[in-house]
């Protein structure tokens, strides 16, 4: 399988270094929506979508005003995975999976341009997007991006183990050399997407960590910005840390074996020659 490593948004929240470690002085930052564009076969698989095209079209119907202005996202819509797949000469209709870390509105926002695709999330992510329970979860779970889009399929973890971690490996209508690990915390089912592709295992844990520093496995380091954003989204403090011990150690022991990065960390993004 090949993978295309691709940003399907940006977000420009004010404070540079203090969220993405990288931007001098504390103006605009550069935080991404990374995801990945697999070729199976005759098939394309994404984890994650980013923002889709009706977000890009009409921001204010589909995204909350308190995000679109703290997180200063740039809505363009040559970053939209649609108009990415066509640039890498491949199909949009040709996306027949769609594999979630979680359902947050910029990492949904597209699955309404793929209502071809069965989209695969656990089940307790599901569960908590429906019942949308409390003024966050109305404001992180936007109903408007999925109610076009294809069917989803939820699953419960089954048992499986990929290097120490709880897995499921057998996704319906996918190879097994995609699995989704859970990684709670973020939100009630977050996971991380684990694919065995040319060159070894890629993890994306999407939003378990925002910055490489912490899951340096010779100490946690996190901007503060970065690190006050993630408090302010996450549901269990306890688990996320947990997992983001998990994590570390999971660098420490198969470091050379894994390839891990996040969704938000431009250096992640950068070092994979995305844009």
């Amino acid at each position: 399988m090949r993978v295309h490593h691709i940003n399907c948004g940006t977000e420009c929240p004010y404070g540079g270094h203090l969220f993405d470690g990288q931007t001098r002085g504390f103006g605009p930052s550069r935080l991404t929506c990374h995801c990945l564009l697999i070729e199976a076969g005759s098939e394309l698989v994404l984890v994650d979508t980013g923002f889709g095209t009706r977000d890009v079209r009409d921001p204010p119907s589909r995204i909350p005003g308190f995000f679109r202005a703290m997180n200063n996202i740039r809505f363009d819509p040559q970053e939209t995975a649609v108009a990415q797949i066509r640039r890498l000469g491949l199909q949009p209709a040709d996306v027949r999976h769609i594999v979630l870390t979680h359902l947050d509105f910029d990492h949904a926002g597209g699955l309404d341009d793929f209502p071809q695709a069965t989209v695969h999330l656990f089940e307790p992510e599901a569960r908590a997007a429906r019942e949308r329970r409390g003024p966050r979860a109305r404001r992180r779970f936007r109903p408007q991006q999925w109610q076009d889009g294809g069917p989803w399929r939820e699953y419960q973890v089954a048992g499986e183990r990929w290097f120490g971690f709880d897995a499921v490996r057998q996704l319906d209508g996918l190879p097994p050399e995609i699995l989704m690990v859970p990684l709670p915390g973020h939100t009630e089912g977050h996971c991380g997407v684990a694919v065995q592709g040319e060159t070894g295992w890629k993890l994306l844990a999407g939003d378990a960590y925002f910055n490489h520093g912490e899951i340096d496995p010779a100490g946690r380091r996190c901007p503060s910005g970065a690190r006050f954003y993630q408090r302010m989204m996450e549901v269990d403090h306890a688990r996320r840390m947990e997992n983001q011990a998990r994590l570390r150690e999971l660098m420490r022991q198969h470091g050379r074996e894994i390839d891990v990065f996040c969704s938000h960390d431009p250096a992640d993004l950068d070092r994979h020659g995305a844009g």
